[in-house]
């Protein structure tokens, strides 16, 4: 059994269908059960740290993101007979990072718990989500105009299903113990490119309208703390003209290569299409 944290999510969700495929049995823990909307063959669980029988028993693994009460997790999980651990960690724990970036701690903190934990662990370490062109979704889906910050800004967009891709190969192969994997789509494209390329895909001609910083709020970052926005701007603005990091990670694990920000679109293309 494998326990799968954040089953609801982007690339949990991608792995519980990936397992349920191979055959794996998969506990998904999810704050929501009701709501979750997974395959039938998994077993959906409510993520309740203080109940880690119900959460661990039986399992051998777990597929873990920073979540808050990591630790708790970590030590429940080991109590009940988990002995490997693959987090979904950021490729901003690295070597020179700005180490107080609040990302960084969020994730630095629980790679050193799990170190500390005793388990077999895999880290994985994707850089920018190609899911976060979906911030761009209401907007599109109302009009032809993207209004955005730094449009020049440069990345290298990963598919979510890579990510599950090489978590689901560090969790039923041998050989990943202690690796850490920095994962990336194959090109660097900007903000305004991946405006274009939607737009290609839904058949409209879309334009990226930059706007002041400055003046960014919730409705640029939805998602993001208040007190996390200046920091993600200041690592916007840096990435501007400069070409990001690409591995060649997803290929060397998964044996194909990874997929670029138009195929991602094509896969998402009625998430910005919206209802007919």
């Amino acid at each position: 059994m494998i326990a799968v944290t954040g089953a609801t999510g982007n690339v949990g969700r991608a792995l519980v269908h990936r397992l349920l495929a191979a055959g794996r049995p998969v506990r998904a823990l999810t704050r929501d059960p009701q709501r979750a909307a997974l395959p039938a063959g998994a077993d959906v669980v409510r993520l309740q740290p203080d109940d880690p029988a119900t959460l661990f028993d039986g399992a051998t693994a777990l597929f873990l993101y920073a979540h808050p009460r990591a630790a708790d997790l970590l030590a429940g999980a080991r109590a009940h007979g988990v002995r490997q651990v693959v987090l979904l960690s950021s490729a901003i724990v690295q070597e020179g990072a700005d180490e107080t970036h609040p990302i960084h701690v969020m994730h630095a903190t629980v790679e050193q718990q799990i170190r500390d934990s005793g388990l077999d662990w895999t880290f994985l370490r994707p850089g920018a989500f190609a899911t976060n062109a979906l911030q761009w979704a209401p907007q599109i889906r109302a009009g032809n105009t993207v209004r955005g910050v730094f449009a020049g800004a440069l990345s290298a967009p990963v598919h979510e299903d890579d990510i599950a891709a090489v978590a689901e190969r560090a969790l039923l192969d041998g050989g990943h113990e202690g690796a850490v994997h920095r994962l990336t789509g194959p090109a660097a494209t900007t903000n305004a490119e991946q405006v274009a390329v939607i737009g290609a895909a839904v058949g409209r001609e879309l334009t990226f309208v930059e706007s002041d910083p400055r003046e960014a709020g919730p409705e640029l970052f939805p998602h993001a703390p208040p007190q996390m926005v200046e920091r993600l701007l200041q690592t916007f603005a840096d990435s501007v003209g400069v070409p990001p990091e690409i591995t060649d990670t997803v290929e060397k694990v998964t044996g194909t290569p990874a997929r670029t920000f138009a195929a991602w679109t094509r896969d998402h293309t009625e998430d910005f299409r919206g209802p007919a």
